[in-house]
């Protein structure tokens, strides 16, 4: 497998790139969002960065912006938060990236009340961003998100939206498909049943509460079960170690980890 991890998008993106290459790190997961990594920067900044990203050995994995509100019933915002994203795609294709990540529409504020609609809003958003990814050559990955989204947290719905996008491919990421699933069984699910469309891995820990973004060990995903699970899939492919702790040094022990039981595994 390849392991990767993500910059954090208020700190610059070269000295986010410096600090990811010196633990080693196959790839770089580049979050698109304000206030430092908007498409607009790293449009102005692109040669800068894919020569940095050259000079450390990295490969790029995009991930497009997260704070963006394309599902939401006034137009205004869904419009601007969909031409972010096409913009943000057009950003991803300059940068020659092979795959980008993609979070489904949020539903919140008044959509839960109108929950048709902002499915209606949700797919016209989701057709221009995977027609947008598909004329680009982009392989776009869905990623499974939590209960607070609404939608896109259980498998059902990937079953769905996959037999509509063929072309559309699944990030898993652990954390989220292990809040409000303790038994870990919703995470295995994903894999048992769509491990077809797997194409990119986010990985965290956590208490099945919150998205903490705990270090691997300290909260309490079965990861062994899921190695086992990915292994029997056959996958092996982009991994990127999604904790959000400000010691780089827990980023690294956490791959160091994922990496040994995948060892183990074998």
């Amino acid at each position: 497998m390849q392991y990767g991890a993500m910059n954090f998008p208020v700190k610059p993106i070269f000295s986010e790139i410096e600090e990811i290459a010196a633990f080693e790190f196959d790839y770089l997961e580049l979050s698109m969002d304000a206030p430092l990594a908007h498409y607009a920067i790293i449009e102005q900044q692109k040669n800068e960065i894919l020569n940095a990203l050259a000079r450390h050995s990295l490969g790029l994995v995009c991930h497009l912006p997260c704070f963006v509100f394309t599902a939401d019933l006034t137009e205004s915002i869904r419009l601007a938060s969909l031409n972010e994203m096409l913009n943000s795609l057009d950003v991803v294709s300059e940068l020659n990236t092979p795959k980008a990540v993609l979070h489904p529409s949020i539903i919140s504020g008044l959509g839960t009340y109108a929950m048709d609609l902002s499915l209606k809003y949700a797919f016209e958003s989701l057709d221009a961003i995977t027609a947008k990814a598909d004329e680009l050559g982009i392989v776009l990955c869905l990623e499974n998100m939590f209960p607070r989204y609404q939608t896109c947290y259980e498998t059902g719905s990937f079953i769905d939206i996959f037999n509509r996008y063929p072309n559309l491919k699944l990030t898993l990421d652990t954390g989220h498909a292990h809040i409000g699933s303790r038994d870990g069984r919703r995470a295995l699910e994903f894999i048992e049943r769509l491990g077809h469309r797997l194409a990119h891995l986010h990985v965290s820990d956590n208490l099945g509460e919150r998205d903490d973004h705990f270090p691997i060990g300290q909260g309490n995903i079965d990861f062994k079960a899921i190695i086992s699970a990915l292994k029997y899939t056959g996958y092996n492919d982009t991994v990127t170690v999604e904790v959000f702790a400000e010691d780089r040094c827990q980023v690294q022990a956490s791959r160091e980890k994922f990496e040994a039981m995948v060892v183990a595994t074998d």
